[in-house]
């Protein structure tokens, strides 16, 4: 393991996850929920605990060892992974279950907005020395029409060979592995990156002590993030798999779809080769 590695650890990620979140995507100028609605959803999570404090004849041991868990996840800044994890899957579900077009997923606590932006055809920012298989993937951007989106913006972000992500662990450059690349008049893209690699999620936090507990495993399979965006067009979230992959068949976030696995193979120049389309639903 290298030095980056060792010093990534559940609390530095948890506490810029927090931060990002809080930064990016808390809007206190926006709408307040409907009272009702609050009510409603507050009051069966509420009783759904209850039911299940009754269905197990929960102890005051079990119930303090829960408080102090709690608390713990919010001092360790780990509640943007604990909800990304285990949460996030359900709601993106029921979020676009209507949505025509390319299947998504969930985002993950990891995204950073305004990453540089790239031309249809480009190599992923990385280090000189970046480790792990060249991958050449690409693809075209279309409506549901079948037209092609010519200036759509796929934001593309990963781990890098160790499963780390830049501007979560110290020790790789500010834009490692991240990118917004634009397509062309045909919608197109073609982009060289590397094949990441599987990785655990932070477990020496508030997570991995639930992990432990419970006998879980913490490994997500290695996988590509991907935002696309057009005008006029529903923005899909989405991360795309490996065929055979480790962990394809239990992600600890449970974000697998079939139809998000990918098959790269070797090209002429015996580079991995893979494409895939994304198909965009209009503004309804």
């Amino acid at each position: 393991m290298s030095d980056t590695t060792l010093k990534a650890t559940a609390a530095g990620s948890g506490a810029s996850a927090t931060e990002r979140f809080l930064t990016d995507k808390t809007d206190v100028s926006g709408p307040r929920a409907d009272t009702a609605r609050v009510n409603t959803l507050a009051t069966e999570v509420i009783t759904t605990v209850h039911d299940v404090i009754r269905r197990h004849q929960v102890t005051y041991e079990e119930y303090n060892a829960l408080k102090s868990w709690l608390i713990s996840v919010g001092q360790d800044g780990e509640w943007p992974l604990f909800l990304d994890v285990w949460i996030e899957h359900v709601l993106e579900e029921v979020a676009t279950a209507t949505r025509k077009g390319s299947k998504g997923t969930i985002e993950g606590p990891y995204y950073v907005p305004s990453a540089p932006t790239l031309p249809s055809v480009s190599v992923l920012p990385m280090r000189d020395t970046e480790a792990g298989t060249p991958l050449l993937f690409q693809g075209q951007v279309t409506g549901v029409d079948g037209e092609p989106l010519a200036g759509a913006l796929l934001e593309m972000w990963q781990a890098d060979d160790d499963g780390l992500y830049a501007q979560f662990a110290p020790g790789i450059p500010e834009w490692n592995l991240r990118g917004g690349v634009v397509t062309d008049d045909e919608g197109r893209f073609a982009v060289t990156t590397i094949q990441p690699a599987p990785y655990q999620i932070p477990t020496d936090g508030s997570c991995g002590r639930l992990i432990a507990a419970a006998g879980w495993h913490a490994w997500r399979p290695a996988h590509i993030h991907l935002k696309v965006s057009a005008p006029g067009h529903q923005p899909l979230t989405t991360q795309l798999y490996f065929k055979d992959g480790a962990h394809i068949q239990d992600d600890v976030a449970s974000a697998v779809k079939p139809e998000l696995v990918l098959d790269p193979r070797p090209n002429a120049t015996g580079v991995a080769e893979v494409t895939y389309d994304f198909v965009l639903a209009p503004v309804s």
